[in-house]
């Protein structure tokens, strides 16, 4: 694949690790208290989805590089697991999963309570959130939370994609917005 691929403003080099070897995150460092960026990823339907269709209640988005790997499956399963305890949170996992394998997987794995999403068209996600991993043109872990008004109140960019995210500081920050 080219290096020019995901071309934008802002490389990060060596903003995350996979598998010990450091990757270049396109896009910003994103920060709690900034206003969370728009952006638009597809459902399983194909229809679009943004963060403005989910303004009025608080969105926990969970980025996964794919839905077919260990970590990832773990990573969906849990917040879905979750999502009957927060009622007042939407979650959304957003990978660069085609919609339909994305749709085939939620039916195997039982996923019913968040949303799956796919940035594989344009990025969108990736590059606004700058998770997209310019060498692989996956998204690197990451979980965001972002409260109804529209800003951040919880960043984790995991360093090294293979691990898993602080699932108990995240969930604990769910607890608490509004």
């Amino acid at each position: 694949m080219s290096s020019t691929c995901c071309s934008t403003t802002t490389e990060r080099a060596g903003g995350a690790t996979f598998k010990g070897n450091k990757m270049t995150l396109i896009g910003p460092a994103l920060a709690a208290g900034m206003p969370a960026p728009d952006f638009q990823v597809l459902n399983q339907d194909l229809t679009l989805l943004t963060l403005a269709q989910l303004k009025g209640k608080p969105v926990l988005i969970s980025v996964v590089p794919s839905l077919d790997t260990g970590i990832c499956d773990a990573q969906t399963r849990r917040f879905n697991e979750e999502a009957a305890k927060l009622p007042a949170i939407q979650i959304v996992t957003i990978s660069m999963d085609l919609p339909f394998a994305q749709k085939r997987w939620c039916g195997a794995a039982g996923i019913d309570k968040v949303k799956v999403a796919s940035d594989h068209r344009e990025a969108s996600f990736g590059k606004a959130y700058g998770t997209l991993i310019k060498e692989l043109r996956l998204l690197a872990r990451a979980i965001f939370l972002v409260d109804s008004s529209g800003i951040l109140r919880y960043v984790e960019y995991v360093p090294e994609v293979a691990t898993h995210p602080n699932y108990d500081a995240a969930l604990a920050a769910a607890r608490q917005v509004k």
